[in-house]
């Protein structure tokens, strides 16, 4: 008999120089010497709800509607076009969508008419200092009152509404950076926008945990501002360590088993050892107060320092918008943030693989959230299998849906990134094959040859997003790069 899928245990449960700038230990308060926390059973005990492990950060945005003075006579938008009907129409669409990304939204009680009223905005905003703000035009003649705003060098949306543009006026515009431009009558284009900024500033109120080496400092990624604080990797096994098998952990063990589809080499022990490393990393996360990590994992399974990867955690956190990252990969963890942030789903950090007969793309890891439609969508179905390089603990086996449209993103530093779309052909089962438990063949739009795929450790995730990742790079000038 098919199960439903859909459970809450899902939803609960030194870099690149030039790049990072150094902070100060002493001011973080960071900690010097052993892990400060570690023994403690009652804290240990504790059950962490995983969401408050997402950053939630303050978003403000200041908007206005933006025309020339009414009535109007000839001209775009028209003498029969409903001014006032569509400034409330638009006001409250704009309200809606500001409180449901929980932004903080000033509205301009008034429209605005002329340069003079344009220049005290701008002086306002350059006051204020709001995360992003949205225009609204009213009259074909408003570009030039638009463009202005825009040289206040706050993230600007435009909203356009047929009628109130040319190509002439939206060609090179729309192009700028710091901006993003909605000729459109689809108003979720804006909420995109807004969500936009949303996520920048969860970029910045993120403490990523870059679990490696022996070292403890804290640095910030120039233009993400992301907080990158390395901990001992000991830290995290010395925890695990001391891990107990709580009621939490039984009951994520029992919940992933009876969700699987099928359980293939996991034993009980290995499920249970699985659902510790769970509950080690929120703990781990919690104590650091961190939004986000990334492990030298591999390293550790290595030299058998742990029982089990921690490949089912990883999965479990990611679809819980919490971003865990493989082998201790800073840009890897940070375009799977970019996923969970922008777009609310979780991306597949793989290993590419040119399949040369087919001429596909095989993305291939032992780590893969199920949610991929969406955190807050059933997952698709998943096998329990192990590890496959070290054939230890457990690893979620996720299919893939076949004929999906995919697109492959990859931070090469804070101010690049490479961006390219594909297809899902089909999953790929080891055996026969050899590498890692998720794998499936993308057969990849605008690359000719699939060996000229750029990059490693790309990201993977549902939906063809290619025009809405160019959009985030240009409102935030970060430089975008396509494969051959």
């Amino acid at each position: 008999m098919e199960r439903s899928l859909s459970h809450p245990c899902f939803r609960c449960v030194a870099t690149r120089r030039g790049f990072l700038r150094s902070a100060s230990a002493a001011a973080l308060g960071l900690m010097i010497g052993p892990y400060a926390r570690l023994g403690l059973a009652e804290e240990l005990e504790e059950e962490i709800d995983v969401q408050s492990l997402r950053p939630n950060p303050k978003v403000s945005v200041m908007a206005a509607i933006l025309r020339h003075k009414p009535p109007y006579w000839l001209g775009w938008p028209g003498t029969s076009y409903n001014l006032e009907g569509h400034h409330k129409e638009y006001t409250q669409k704009l309200t809606d969508a500001c409180r449901g990304l929980s932004i903080d939204l000033a509205m301009e009680k008034d429209p605005i008419e002329n340069e003079s009223q344009v220049a005290a905005f701008v002086e306002k905003l350059k006051d204020q200092k709001p995360h992003g703000v949205v225009l609204i035009l009213q009259h074909i003649g408003c570009w030039p009152m638009a463009k202005t705003v825009a040289e206040a060098g706050i993230p600007t949306i435009v909203f356009a509404p047929v009628g109130t543009a040319f190509t002439g006026h939206v060609r090179d515009f729309s192009r700028q950076k710091g901006v993003y431009v909605v000729s459109s009558l689809e108003f979720p284009a804006v909420e995109f926008g807004l969500r936009m900024i949303r996520a920048k500033r969860r970029f910045e109120e993120t403490r990523l945990l870059w679990i490696r080496q022996d070292t403890r400092n804290e640095t910030v990624m120039e233009r993400l501002g992301v907080k990158v604080r390395r901990i001992p990797r000991r830290v995290f096994n010395e925890l695990f360590d001391r891990m107990p098998v709580t009621k939490e952990v039984r009951s994520v063990a029992d919940r992933m088993k009876w969700h699987a589809k099928k359980v293939v080499e996991p034993t009980k022990d290995d499920l249970l050892n699985a659902s510790r490393a769970f509950s080690t990393a929120k703990r781990l996360l919690k104590d650091e107060s961190a939004n986000a990590l990334s492990m030298d994992c591999l390293g550790m399974v290595g030299q058998r320092l742990v029982p089990t990867p921690p490949c089912m955690a990883w999965s479990i956190l990611q679809d819980a918008g919490v971003t865990a990252g493989c082998e201790a990969d800073l840009f890897g963890a940070v375009s799977l943030m970019f996923t969970s942030y922008v777009f609310d789903k979780p991306g597949f950090i793989n290993d590419p693989v040119p399949e040369t007969a087919k001429n596909l793309l095989i993305a291939a890891h032992c780590t893969s959230g199920a949610r991929l439609n969406g955190l807050d969508r059933p997952p698709e179905p998943y096998i329990l299998r192990t590890h496959s390089e070290s054939d230890k603990g457990v690893s979620m086996q996720v299919l893939w849906k076949v004929g999906q449209p995919v697109t492959l993103v990859r931070f090469t530093n804070p101010n690049e990134l490479i961006l390219d779309t594909g297809t899902v052909v089909s999953n790929v089962n080891t055996p026969p094959a050899g590498g890692c438990r998720t794998s499936f063949e993308i057969k990849m739009d605008d690359v000719k040859d699939a060996r000229d795929v750029q990059g490693f450790h790309q990201v993977v995730f549902y939906g063809n997003h290619r025009r809405d990742v160019e959009a985030f790079c240009q409102l935030y000038d970060i430089k975008v790069t396509h494969s051959a």
